[in-house]
């Protein structure tokens, strides 16, 4: 239970790859008995530095202890990602989010991870640092390069620490959302999620977007083609149902066992974009009226 980030990444770098990080464990104790056991458990939620949201530099960032619960609480992270606010809070359950936190969620590299397909709607980046030799190295990263595929994570959870994670602060006429419908059965596994963020011009016109979903391709998917043709429109009716059967264009849904078929969740996609689109339309003209 290392105290600092330095202390925790010269523990992993002292192990030489046979120990490996963890934080509230709701995803390493379901897969423990998957895979071969670590010689040490390096836990992260202990070290104080890490265990906050605070604003810096511009932008929002969560430390690696910070567990869902407390970011959907946070009075700073509902200003400025609300997206991931209604991510958060629809992981799990109670208990759940109690204990597990983003950075876990994010490490776990799951294509339908809520808190990764909010964040990655709000530019996020991460934090990952390690040890080489006496000194400990620190690197933010775009969230896209963290996954590889499903359940592939380009953090080396045995020799590196997620330490924080961040994204930008709500612009003016700004505003996002999260959507998602899932099995209500014990764990609330997602059949799929939607994230939005909006940048209103000064004529109501979109000026940027972000568009997310999951599990819609191996890793969490931004719809770059939606999102290139809405830019610069005035959202209307008509347009909103041209840009879903865009979506559906770019998006390849999947059929799984345990939660959906490929149809269902094709029929979802564009009921989930209205409702995400609508939220986060409505909180950018909300801040702007505001400013």
């Amino acid at each position: 239970m290392p105290k600092t980030l330095e202390e925790a990444a010269r523990l992993l770098a002292a192990h030489g790859g046979r120990a490996r990080v963890i934080g509230g464990g709701t995803d390493y104790f379901v897969d423990e008995a998957h895979q071969p056991a670590p010689e040490a458990l390096v836990d992260v939620t202990r070290i104080a530095d890490l265990r906050g949201i605070w604003e810096e530099e511009g932008y929002v960032v969560i430390g690696c202890g910070v567990s869902h619960a407390q970011i959907v609480a946070s009075p700073l992270v509902q200003a400025h990602g609300a997206a991931l606010v209604e991510a958060c809070g629809q992981i799990g359950g109670p208990q759940v989010r109690n204990v597990a936190t983003l950075a876990g969620n994010i490490a776990h590299a799951l294509p339908a991870a809520d808190g990764a397909i909010a964040l990655l709607a709000l530019d996020g980046e991460a934090l990952i640092a390690w040890a080489d030799g006496d000194a400990v190295v620190r690197e933010w990263r775009p969230l896209p390069q963290l996954f590889r595929g499903p359940g592939q994570s380009a953090i080396d959870s045995t020799r590196q620490v997620l330490a924080a994670l961040r994204f930008p602060v709500r612009a003016p006429s700004e505003g996002s959302a999260f959507a998602r419908v899932m099995r209500p059965q014990g764990v609330a596994l997602p059949i799929m999620g939607l994230a939005a963020r909006v940048r209103l011009r000064a004529d109501g016109a979109i000026a940027d977007i972000r568009v997310t979903l999951g599990p819609a391709a191996p890793t969490p998917f931004r719809a770059q083609a939606t999102e290139a043709y809405l830019r610069g429109r005035m959202l209307d009716a008509l347009t909103l149902r041209e840009a879903g059967e865009m979506l559906l264009g770019e998006a390849h849904p999947r059929t799984s066992p345990h939660r959906a078929t490929a149809e269902y969740r094709r029929e979802v996609i564009p009921v989930l974009f209205q409702e995400a689109m609508g939220r986060a339309l409505q909180r950018a003209a909300a801040l702007e009226v505001s400013a």
